[in-house]
């Protein structure tokens, strides 16, 4: 049973009873992310997950790690580029405790002078992974690329230059401004009642203040084009995509279908030609970012310098057969099987039941049941397969980015050219 209720300052509290569960997994989240920050504060979003954790008046970061620990609490956050989530999940019996925790960390922080600056080092080296790790930082090079001179671009950590110069009035700013009750939805799914969920919180948070304004996001435009970033590496990592459908589109469902088929799964056509036909690849796949308002489609692949144009190549011809509508209706049906066993085995999760809540409440301001995605999915129709297909990889919509030992006079760029 799910059940929602809305604070007279506009703070939604929403939860799902699962009584076979023994767990409760709760999460406080926040609609800001990187897309909401200006170029001088980006990684501002991130900064603040990070210091969440670092204590209030009444609780250090010690005693908080050891509350958390002493209820078995399995405790994280994260940033994205729309929403910033702190989340924890323990047995049933230990919600209240839970629940004065997070609401201390997320109501009481004192952001201090010194933990700020000790935990710019954290992220500043957490930023020096990524950069030293480049099947992950591609992406964010090609986010930059493809979403060029739009919030959209930029690296949810931030840059060395940005987190340098991020201080706690930065901080406390962000927080004023977007930490207000119409963005903050409570969460939980588990064994958890959902009148003792409202009366845990209601009294923490019903005194936070409306906001004035509401800040506006502005609409992203994606960019065609082509990068190399020559890097002393092993492989060359190249990152191709497109627009896709956005989070309010009818075609998002079947842009979930084309993904499949692409290259998500190890029976698509492009793990199939690359790797296992050929060998030219031990990493390749497709993924699909929707937002609210925009999406895109890509591909990685991680292959040798003398392998780049083949694999381009085999990219592009798969692309192409689907863009023609070569897609059996076994292949269609298998794809959907696939995606609706994922859908339903992940619901045997509290977490991502509560993951669940929380977005579609954020997103569509309503619960949407697994039989409603489940319906969406299998309406989808060839046709609409190959519209997503067409509409991703045009070719004033596809952007390519390489990293590696590779310059971009090396690139056949026939391959990244489509009709």
């Amino acid at each position: 049973m799910v059940n929602k209720t809305v604070l007279e300052n506009g703070l939604r509290i929403v939860s799902e009873r699962l009584d076979h569960f023994r767990s409760i997994s709760l999460g406080i989240w926040v609609n800001v992310g990187s897309r909401d920050e200006g170029e001088a504060e980006n990684g501002v979003s991130h900064f603040i997950e990070h210091m969440i954790f670092k204590g209030t008046a009444i609780r250090n970061s010690l005693r908080i790690a050891k509350e958390l620990d002493s209820i078995g609490g399995l405790s994280n956050a994260f940033t994205g580029t729309e929403y910033t989530c702190f989340h924890s999940r323990v047995l049933d019996k230990h919600l209240q405790a839970l629940a004065d925790i997070l609401s201390d960390i997320f109501l009481h922080s004192l952001f201090d002078l010194q933990d700020v600056n000790r935990e710019r080092q954290v992220i500043l080296q957490e930023i020096s992974m990524l950069e030293d790790t480049p099947d992950e930082h591609i992406h964010v090079l090609f986010s930059k690329l493809f979403w060029m001179g739009h919030p959209l671009g930029m690296p949810v950590m931030g840059t060395p230059q940005t987190v340098s110069a991020i201080n706690k009035d930065k901080i406390l700013s962000h927080i004023r401004r977007f930490y207000t009750p119409g963005r903050i939805i409570i969460a939980a799914a588990g064994n958890v009642d959902h009148a003792t969920l409202v009366e845990h919180f209601r009294p923490l948070f019903e005194s936070l203040p409306k906001e004035k304004e509401v800040p506006c996001r502005m609409p992203p435009c994606s960019n065609g084009a082509v990068s190399c970033r020559y890097k002393e590496l092993e492989q060359v990592h190249l990152c191709l995509g497109g627009t896709a459908p956005h989070l309010y589109s009818e075609l998002r469902f079947a842009g979930a279908v084309f993904n499949t088929i692409l290259g998500s799964n190890m029976s698509s056509r492009l793990f199939q030609e690359i790797r296992e036909k050929r060998g030219l690849a031990y990493n390749v796949y497709s993924f699909l970012s929707s937002f609210l308002d925009a999406g895109v489609m890509g591909i990685y692949l991680g292959t040798d310098e003398r392998n780049v144009n083949r694999a381009l190549k085999i990219i592009h011809r798969e692309i192409e057969k689907i863009q023609r509508g070569k897609i059996s209706r076994a292949d269609l049906r298998a794809t959907k099987e696939h995606l609706v066993g994922g859908i339903l085995l992940s619901s045997e999760n509290t977490d991502t039941q509560m993951m669940r809540l929380a977005k579609n409440e954020g997103v569509f301001n309503r619960f949407v049941s697994y039989d409603e995605l489940v319906g969406r999915i299998e309406k989808v129709t060839i046709d609409e397969v190959v519209a997503v297909a067409k509409e991703t990889f045009q070719g004033q919509n596809v952007s390519l980015m390489a990293l590696g030992p590779l310059e971009e006079k090396q690139l056949d760029l026939d391959n990244v050219a489509f009709d």
